[in-house]
């Protein structure tokens, strides 16, 4: 008998929801087929057998959210062999402790308001400890709906309203004067009803399960980092006629285009091995140092957004990294990325050029410190040597830093680096 977990799809992805079972119990199934469905907030895809058998239990039924490694089937690998009696549900697993392919950085312990009783809690989430601590709640105070009696976000928001309404009504009578202790974050006020005419013309549609998760985790990023960018101008011309003397071929060997894509992601790795810091990672007060180079390319879904990651980019030429970009593309669209293809990311960059964009301001991705958005590259009159004026291929390199640890001078000097190496450019394709 072989257990069917649900994997973990990403750094600080504590839990993941099972969306749809593609076989029914009794299914045979075959090792690497599809088996079910998943949707967290980095990626909505389906999970593939670990063996050949018989599908003998489902464990989770569909639309229902469990902790990362909870077993949620059971495969029997032998035709006769009987299923075991139904045991209760596991535990959720105790929270990974930060590396480079782990979670959101756990901060250093200090002094909370009130203990975190794990034995009755469950394991807690990076942003449910960061609201315990920010809004001094007593998690002995509140019940956790999660799997394992875990405290989640939605509990936390659950209490601290519950506590708001009774303040408010013990507010009436008078009280001794109290400490001023940290407002709970109350839910937004209700909006009033559209009028008849309006509603006809409005349309009410939920979040999807990876929105809503895309959403929150955006906001955590935001609140974890102090976001700053920095936006440098280059001239791309010499990766331009580059990329024109060589993409026809690429296309006819290999059978995918050459892009502008690769050629920054290379800068970048070279520009990270030469200042590591735009490579680390906060953990606590401590910097976290990371000696692999592993580049995180944005791709946009249908109906959101997934960072994929290209291991040990800074070893690959400008051919691999377009390899690279190409497949994991293609697979995170198709819904067959791996869960370790979706982790241990230490810089990431969006190139939301490809959409027509001149420059933008990305949010980290958490828990990297830096994220390099690429603009689209177009021709411009620029003055050059003698003031003279010439047509160059021009774009934007915007580089978005964790200022709690990169001040502005090296992020402009981490920059300024890729921005040389693409004016530069002398490397051939191929």
């Amino acid at each position: 008998m072989v257990d069917v977990v649900m994997p973990q799809m990403g750094e600080s992805i504590v839990e993941g929801t099972l969306t749809r079972w593609l076989k029914k119990k009794g299914d045979r199934v075959e090792r690497d087929e599809p088996l079910f469905e998943i949707s967290t907030d980095k990626v909505d895809t389906e999970i593939p057998s670990p063996t050949a058998g018989v599908l003998s239990e489902l464990l989770v039924e569909e639309g229902k959210t469990v902790a990362i490694s909870t077993v949620v089937g059971r495969i029997s690998e032998t035709a006769g062999e009987a299923a075991p009696a139904p045991v209760a549900p596991p535990a959720a697993p105790p929270e990974p402790v930060a590396t480079s392919a782990g979670p959101y950085p756990i901060p250093t312990p200090e002094p909370e308001p009130a203990a975190e009783p794990e034995s009755a809690a469950g394991p807690l989430s990076p942003l449910v400890r960061r609201m315990v601590r920010e809004y001094n709640i007593d998690l002995r105070q509140v019940k956790g709906s999660g799997a394992g009696g875990r405290i989640t976000k939605q509990d936390l928001e659950g209490y601290m309203s519950a506590q708001g309404a009774r303040t408010m009504a013990q507010s009436v009578a008078p009280a001794p004067p109290a400490p001023v202790q940290p407002a709970p974050a109350l839910p937004p006020p209700a909006l009033p009803p559209l009028p008849r005419a309006e509603q006809a013309r409005t349309r009410v549609e939920p979040m999807s399960n990876m929105r809503t998760k895309i959403a929150e985790h955006m906001v955590f990023s935001k609140r974890t980092s102090a976001h700053v960018t920095t936006v440098h101008k280059v001239d791309m011309t010499r990766v331009a006629r580059m990329r024109a003397r060589n993409k026809a071929e690429v296309q006819s060997r290999y059978g995918f285009a050459l892009t502008f894509l690769p050629f920054v992601t290379r800068a970048a790795a070279e520009a990270l091995r030469a200042f590591p810091l735009v490579n680390s990672s906060v953990e606590g007060n401590n910097i976290l140092y990371h000696n692999d180079i592993n580049i995180g390319i944005a791709v946009a879904l249908e109906h959101g957004l997934i960072v994929p990651v290209i291991r040990n980019a800074d070893e690959k030429t400008v051919l691999g990294l377009q390899r690279a970009i190409v497949d994991l593309s293609t697979r995170a669209r198709s819904r067959q990325l791996k869960p370790d293809e979706v982790q241990g990311g230490t810089f990431s960059i969006t190139n939301f050029g490809s959409f027509g964009s001149v420059f933008a301001t990305p949010v980290i991705n958490q828990p990297q410190v830096a994220i390099l958005g690429c603009g689209v590259v177009q021709k411009e009159p620029v003055v050059v040597e003698d003031d003279a004026i010439a047509i160059r291929s021009m774009a934007y390199l915007a580089l978005t830093f964790d200022h709690r640890l990169i001040d502005g001078a090296l992020a402009d000097q981490f920059t300024a680096r890729v921005k040389a190496a693409l004016e530069n450019w002398s490397e051939e394709v191929l």
